[in-house]
């Protein structure tokens, strides 16, 4: 009788030294929450200066942070955007650069042979989740996931209508291609965040929660009892989508909600959050003035987003930075917030941002580099590309500082812009700045080589010269 009771309070001692074990691991470790929107432009929100589109949620959570400028996507459209945030890597290493084939647009306009896409992302990249379950975290993601077939086999433990999937057929049931059901009338992004706040209510572990919800992605699909109120509202910047303006709305309600239940359950205080695009926004939606042109293109309306972190008593409110930053500093970033090291043998391509959001640093000495061998057709004729029969055409682009050099490798063109004068990209400076091109172009060149990114060099024998007058 004695060895049972003894037996039994050791389980009782155990399970509860246990459970003081895990509640010391959920207090000392910060949660993660990363919203990645899909196709919101930098001009898209109104903490970014937009006069037509409400986003009170996002500007109220803005306040709470550190807001970027000058942030940025590593890719102008969803697919490698994505890749390189979950990877830590820019596309030449893992082999994503588009969405789809790499040789989008008629032949006869194509003047070399792109370089080959790759749409999975391979098992042997170590994903930011993967490595955040090996550390303990619960990892849930939540919409949009783009790199395989399901992101349970990339790291999470939970999937909210997650899948290859780059879109929605529609926003409202039957979804058709995201495996989720409701009830009819049951907006899509009101679902995923419905089933995300009963993983925040149910979870006990610190978590890694990967935001994606499909909005505001193509289809363009008016929220009805949002729609009228834009119908008859007058916008300077020249905006009057009142479809897309009811989405973006909707889609802040449901970030406010996300944010309620963090304080309801009292997890925001430990809270570490990141606001970001997956890229610039569509420009046959909306434009990004002053920003040139938007998603697929390499000028900054394709590229530059609406990024900001928050984390309660760690990074100061109401905090602005002109500093270049990419999403693929995150994964860095977030390994340091979770106080985990970086793997052994693990390339991560972009730096830490901690000392910069904490102003223990207040600058970055490097260049952001972009790399694109492949072709992108235009959406609309009527557009502000290099031309008007592809967003992008085969080449890279570097930024040091205010100077920003576009190679493209058709005619191995240049194009070189001072963005503290001339953020719009009009004046191209290649003839007057000698001196800066010359250096820009052997940053950019070492670095291609350094990363062993493809340049295509083969002609196209189906393309025709003059097809392009």
């Amino acid at each position: 009788m004695n060895i049972i009771l003894g037996i039994f309070f050791f389980i009782i001692i155990f399970s509860c030294k246990k459970n003081e074990s895990q509640e010391k691991e959920r207090s000392t470790k910060p949660n993660i929450v990363l919203i990645n929107i899909d196709d919101l432009g930098w001009r898209d929100v109104s903490f970014m200066g937009n006069d037509f589109f409400e986003t009170p949620n996002i500007d109220a959570l803005s306040k709470e942070g550190m807001v970027f400028t000058n942030g940025y996507a590593s890719a102008a459209n969803c697919a490698p955007s994505r890749a390189n945030l979950m990877t830590g890597q820019w596309p030449q290493r893992h082999g994503i650069y588009t969405v789809g084939n790499s040789d989008r647009g008629k032949s006869k306009f194509r003047k070399l042979i792109p370089t080959k896409n790759i749409t999975t992302l391979a098992d042997r990249f170590l994903t930011l989740p993967e490595v955040l379950k090996n550390n303990g975290y619960s990892t849930c993601h939540a919409g949009k996931w783009h790199l395989t077939d399901n992101p349970l086999d990339n790291g999470f433990e939970i999937n909210i209508g997650g899948s290859h999937v780059g879109h929605p057929s529609s926003y409202y049931p039957p979804y058709k291609n995201v495996a989720l059901e409701a009830e009819e009338g049951k907006r899509l992004t009101d679902l995923i965040m419905d089933k995300t706040i009963d993983f925040l209510r149910t979870n006990n572990r610190p978590f890694f929660l990967n935001y994606s919800p499909y909005s505001v992605h193509t289809p363009i699909q008016p929220v009805k009892e949002l729609v009228g109120k834009y119908k008859n509202k007058v916008s300077i910047q020249g905006h009057n989508n009142a479809d897309y303006a009811s989405m973006i709305e909707n889609l802040d309600a449901n970030i406010g909600r996300l944010i309620s239940i963090l304080k309801k359950t009292g997890e925001l205080k430990n809270t570490f959050i990141v606001f970001t695009s997956d890229n610039g926004g569509l420009y046959s939606v909306s434009k990004q003035h002053p920003l040139r042109a938007g998603k697929g293109s390499y000028y900054e309306g394709g590229i530059r987003v609406p990024f900001f972190f928050v984390w309660p008593d760690k990074i100061k409110r109401n905090e602005k930075s002109e500093e270049l930053i990419s999403n693929l500093d995150l994964y860095p970033t977030i390994l340091e917030v979770a106080n985990i090291e970086k793997p052994k043998d693990k390339i991560l391509d972009g730096h830490s941002l901690i000392k910069l959001l904490k102003q223990k640093q207040t600058k970055l000495d490097r260049s952001l580099f972009w790399h694109f061998p492949v072709y992108l057709q235009a959406v609309v004729k009527i557009n502000e590309n290099r031309d008007a029969k592809f967003r992008t055409r085969p080449g890279s682009v570097v930024r040091k500082g205010n100077w920003k050099l576009h190679h493209y490798f058709e005619d191995n063109t240049l194009e070189l812009f001072n963005l503290e004068n001339d953020v719009g990209e009009q004046n191209n400076l290649v003839y007057k700045k000698p001196d800066i091109v010359k250096e820009l172009l052997v940053l950019l060149n070492n670095w291609r080589e350094k990363t062993n990114a493809p340049v295509p060099k083969e002609l196209n024998l189906e393309y025709e010269l003059n097809a392009n007058n």
